[in-house]
């Protein structure tokens, strides 16, 4: 392929175009887990949509491998490719927010971080994940789990609209009144219809809330699991709490000094209701479960986003593997402390995030993301940012989720995956699966956008 054929076939093209002679090249091919390392021919850092839409159809045209690269989190480094064409979006990153319209258009290269802190300025906030580095659209295609889910739903239950270019070239928008059946397929489904350079959620008028980690010793962990199990199934869905297996990182700024690199367990919590019954509810479960290490307190929004940027950089090792979990019996339990025992260092660990409240009562056919009746999306982690120890935290992780896969309700958090093959993903998406399939046919029937978990297309007839 001509490096320089692009810019001639697009010479209004207004973003960036770098090839491996660039001195950028090395900056930009990297993505945020380390263990990528790929090799793309040219990466094209688009500034708007007309951008994508030249991109797309340059990749098409020219037969073209094509990844679309938002934040760049997706831990099986599917935002870029080995050969081919890279779509990033890291130039798009515009936050318009409409108080008075409780809406917020957020372009596709954004984070967390830039949606946080747009619209924390208005006290508003949308359901996201639980990092700000973390890219706002692979998070959302893939559903999108964090702190607010129990209470206002995943991210694609506050999706209003999107824009995206299709496979043709075509800017279209996709609503509950247009290209319906695209707008169901992006609610979950992934990248594989297109890219989305921008959308529209509904805000919530969140500004603080009252939350952080409790860590307790491993020999609390049985009990406190059995009890969380119950607890989290009933809640109020103002109180969300991710159960996890941690090191506590040799942090003296955030842990006392005598826990750290000591293997607990613990409940990160975040209580978006009423701030007095916050305080009056973990008041009293002080008491009853009192906790050795206790962070919890009242916490502006974009703050309880960031508590653990710091742990997790751009560049480290990471492997993970995932499933969706409803049920803890006390076998599942004996395995999850078993293999908490063997967790490598302070970066790694296995968290369970409830899906239930809010989630749960959106209908497993309203949109592509089809486990709403699981209670968590469990995810177990191997991260270090050594190269040397890549072997063992995949270990860890694999031999970790293959003792528990059998008790699990079968697929996958599509963004807790890494590149597992077709039956996973036609695990992850159940009944929906084959109607993704039919979709992906009408917008995408060449399978151009397959660098993803990949939905794809059925095979055209031929007479």
């Amino acid at each position: 392929m001509e490096t320089n054929s692009f810019a001639q076939t697009y010479p209004r093209f207004g973003g960036k175009i770098i090839t491996a002679q660039k001195p950028e090249y090395e900056t930009a091919r990297k993505v945020h887990n380390g263990m990528i390392d790929k090799y793309p021919d040219l990466i094209v850092q688009c500034q708007d949509a007309e951008d994508v839409a030249m991109a797309v159809n340059y990749a098409r045209k020219h037969k073209l491998l094509l990844a679309v690269k938002g934040g760049g989190h997706n831990g099986a480094g599917l935002g870029m490719c080995d050969g081919g064409m890279v779509i990033d979006m890291s130039l798009m990153r515009n936050v318009t927010v409409h108080p008075e319209k409780n809406t917020v258009l957020v372009e596709g290269g954004c984070t967390l971080g830039d949606l946080d802190t747009a619209t924390h300025a208005f006290g508003l906030a949308v359901p996201s994940g639980i990092n700000s580095t973390t890219g706002i659209g692979g998070l959302t295609l893939g559903g999108g789990l964090g702190h607010l889910t129990r209470r206002c739903g995943l991210t694609i239950d506050n999706l209003l609209e999107a824009n995206i270019v299709l496979a043709d070239g075509r800017l279209v928008k996709a609503s509950a009144t247009e290209n319906e059946d695209l707008f169901w397929a992006i609610r979950g489904g992934g990248g594989n219809f297109g890219v989305v350079v921008s959308f529209l959620f509904r805000t919530h008028p969140i500004s603080t809330v009252y939350g952080g980690p409790m860590f307790w010793n491993m020999s609390e962990a049985k009990e406190l699991m059995l009890w969380y199990q119950t607890f989290i199934k009933q809640a109020p869905d103002e109180i969300n709490g991710f159960f996890a297996f941690h090191q506590i990182p040799p942090d003296p700024n955030m842990f006392p000094e005598e826990f750290h690199l000591e293997t607990m367990c613990g409940i990160v919590w975040c209580h978006s209701g009423d701030p007095e019954k916050a305080e009056a509810f973990f008041q009293e479960f002080r008491q009853n479960k009192k906790p050795a290490i206790d962070l919890v307190g009242p916490l502006p929004v974009p703050v309880i986003q960031t508590l653990f940027d710091g742990l997790f950089l751009p560049g480290y090792q990471w492997y993970w593997k995932g499933d969706f979990v409803k049920t803890l019996t006390e076998e599942v339990i004996d395995i999850h402390i078993k293999h908490a025992w063997k967790i490598p260092n302070f970066f790694s660990g296995m968290h369970l995030y409830p899906i239930n409240g809010a989630a749960s009562r959106v209908g497993k056919d309203e949109t592509a993301w089809n486990y709403r009746d699981a209670t968590w999306a469990m995810v177990i982690a191997g991260v270090d940012p050594d190269v040397n120890n890549k072997d063992r935290i995949i270990n860890f992780s694999r031999d970790y989720w293959t003792e528990l896969h059998p008790y699990t309700e079968g697929g996958s958090y599509v963004n807790f995956m890494m590149e597992e093959g077709e039956d996973r993903i036609k695990s992850t998406y159940g009944k929906n699966y084959h109607r993704l399939v039919d979709i992906k046919g009408k917008y995408d029937p060449d399978n151009l956008f397959r660098v993803n978990q990949n939905i794809k297309p059925q095979a055209k007839m031929t007479f």
